[in-house]
Formats: structure tokens, C-alpha cells, sequence
């Protein structure tokens, strides 16, 4: 089973690109000139969502050093003793919904502190897979666009974290709990 995954993992990047790459042809559409035409727009929407994305930013940070996750932590502590899930991930939870680039960081210090094949790193790694950062989307690309009332795409944004990160406990306890 882990060769098949193995093989996938390494084949399905390329096919998903030749499909593509092959479709385009058999459309009869310019591809390469299509592909420079999608780069320059989106030259131009990075540099729309620059304001977007220095607040996610801020917002993050000051939820960071707020304290607001040692808070969290303290209250749901014996859930999560009870679950056997790390307390590093934890804030990594909580963090993924707003900034990839601040649950990174959290997966990295998981991973230099519990080493790379600890059930901290590998269930840290399984919840950024399984999780999407739904305010910095929010922010990013409806605010690019200008969507401002976007109260349904936070819930069904927010429960599907959820969802992922249960999911995500539950996957890893089968794989790599022991």
C-alpha cells in the first residue's frame, strides 16, 4: 500500500499538468500565451491584496502575543489529555485558519522540538494538510475582488476546519499513534 501512495504521490503532479497541458491543445487554445496573460493578472491582484494581507498579518500577531492560545489551552487542557493530543498543536489549531505562514512556523518548531517522526510532528503535519486558512482567503481573495458580505463563506469556512482537523486526530491516531 505505502509503494502505491508512494508511486501516486510522485506521478500525479505531472499527469494532472499534462491533462491540462494536452486539454488546452485539443480546445485549440493559445496555452503558453494564455498561461503569460494569467501571470500578468495576477501581478496585478498581488499587488490589490497587499493591504489584505498586512492586516491578516497584524491580526495574527496580536492574537499571538495577546495570549489568547495559553488561554485556550488552559481551558481545554484535560480534553486534550484525555484525547492524547500534543499540546504544541494546540496553537497550531488555532493559528491554521488564519496564517499559513505562522502554522508553518508552528510545524517547525513542532518538528525541531519533537523530532520529525514524533506523533506531535507527524498529527501537526496531517492538520495543515487537512485544514485551510480561511481567514487569509477571506481576506485575500474575496477582498481582491471586492466581496464584502461574506458571513456564509466564514461559517461553512470555519466548520469545515473543523472537520478537517477532527478528521485529522482521528487519521493520525490510526496511522501513528502507538
Amino acid at each position: 500500500m505505502k509503494e502505491i501512495l508512494n508511486t501516486i504521490s510522485i506521478w500525479i503532479l505531472p499527469v494532472i499538468i499534462s491533462i491540462i497541458l494536452l486539454h488546452g491543445v485539443y480546445k485549440k487554445v493559445p496555452v503558453y500565451e494564455t498561461f503569460v496573460q494569467g501571470a500578468k493578472e495576477g501581478f496585478w491582484t498581488a499587488v490589490k491584496i497587499i493591504p489584505y494581507l498586512v492586516a491578516i498579518m497584524v491580526a495574527v500577531a496580536m492574537f499571538r502575543a495577546s495570549g489568547a492560545i495559553d488561554f485556550i489551552y488552559n481551558i481545554l487542557k484535560t480534553w486534550l489529555d484525555a484525547l492524547k493530543i500534543p499540546a504544541d498543536t494546540l496553537s497550531l489549531m488555532i493559528t491554521r485558519s488564519l496564517s499559513g505562514s505562522a502554522t508553518l512556523g508552528l510545524l517547525g518548531e513542532i518538528v525541531n522540538t519533537h523530532g520529525a517522526d514524533s506523533y506531535a510532528a507527524k498529527l501537526s503535519a496531517v492538520i495543515t494538510g487537512s485544514s485551510e486558512t480561511t481567514f487569509y482567503v477571506l481576506a485575500v481573495y474575496f477582498g481582491s475582488i471586492g466581496i464584502t458580505k461574506f458571513r456564509h463563506a466564514v461559517l461553512t469556512g470555519i466548520l469545515a476546519d473543523i472537520t478537517g482537523v477532527i478528521f485529522a486526530i482521528l487519521v493520525s491516531r490510526f496511522f501513528f499513534y502507538s
